[in-house]
């Protein structure tokens, strides 16, 4: 989003552009974590536009202002068995050494429990879900993470379209689309030293929130029993949301899923003047 908006005066070609120099979650800094930590108030009108940040919020926590300001709600989702194996290495990661690591049936337990960070995750989602049908100008519903690996030029150019900041012809015959899909790449994030090197929050390693970001990596993880409890659990919570989709790379039918614990699948607030 950030390379997407700021294309302009930042071209993606160009050997120093931000997102080569600093860690992703510094240029779209974590509301509650970063600029209201601590009982902060920061001044986000002094903030230069385009203002860009992070939530993990629950849609019925954001601020009054959100909803009648012109900001603008990108919601990204992705299968819950992977959201559920992410969350159990990044929380992991995240322990004091002095103490065990959690265990993945213990922490699956809680997941289907709906005990996570905010609220259960069907809770989080259909929050946004329905919020998306009544003001799809407000907020983008985008599918999937899946589809978006598999598709990633029609996702970037759908969401160009909502940000009001479409592709021209000539950025298109000049190659700026795909610059930009090959500067966010998961592989050339990861392998950028900023993050391999250095902290976010001056705590959380910057490397902890590059991992594998595969498809189905649930499956090296979890039994076939796993992942049939949860896509009951699903299918059960979401039943006549209208809220449904073919996920194909594994061809069965399934459900649109939300992540609230990595980076690939955050929740991003845009901000504008």
């Amino acid at each position: 989003m950030f390379t997407l908006l700021n294309r302009m005066h930042c071209p993606p070609i160009t050997n120093d552009h931000p997102l080569v120099t600093t860690n992703p979650h510094d240029l779209l800094p974590f509301l509650e974590f970063d600029l209201y930590a601590n009982n902060q108030v920061p001044d986000l009108a002094s903030f230069a536009s385009p203002r860009l940040f992070s939530i993990h919020l629950p849609f019925i926590s954001l601020p009054k202002i959100v909803h009648e300001s012109a900001c603008k709600l990108v919601y990204l989702c992705r299968d819950p068995k992977d959201v559920f194996v992410s969350l159990w290495h990044f929380t992991n990661k995240l322990r004091p050494q002095n103490l065990e690591i959690i265990s993945l049936e213990e922490t699956f337990h809680k997941y289907c429990k709906g005990v996570s960070f905010y609220e259960p995750f069907w809770d989080h989602i259909l929050g946004y879900w329905n919020e998306s049908l009544r003001n799809p100008e407000k907020i983008l519903f985008l599918i999937k993470y899946e589809d978006m690996k598999e598709q990633p030029l029609l996702h970037l150019r759908r969401l160009a379209e909502f940000m009001h900041c479409p592709f021209s012809a000539k950025e298109e015959t000049e190659g700026v689309v795909d610059e930009i899909l090959g500067l966010c790449s998961f592989g050339n994030l990861r392998n950028l030293e900023v993050n391999k090197d250095g902290k976010l929050l001056s705590r959380i390693e910057n490397s902890a929130f590059f991992r594998r970001a595969e498809v189905g990596d649930w499956k090296n993880h979890l039994t076939a029993e796993m992942g049939d409890r949860l896509d009951k659990i699903i299918e059960e919570k979401f039943y006549g949301s209208g809220l449904s989709f073919y996920l194909s790379i594994i061809g069965e039918c399934s459900i649109v899923y939300c992540s609230i614990s990595c980076i690939a699948c955050c929740l991003f607030a845009f901000y504008f003047v």
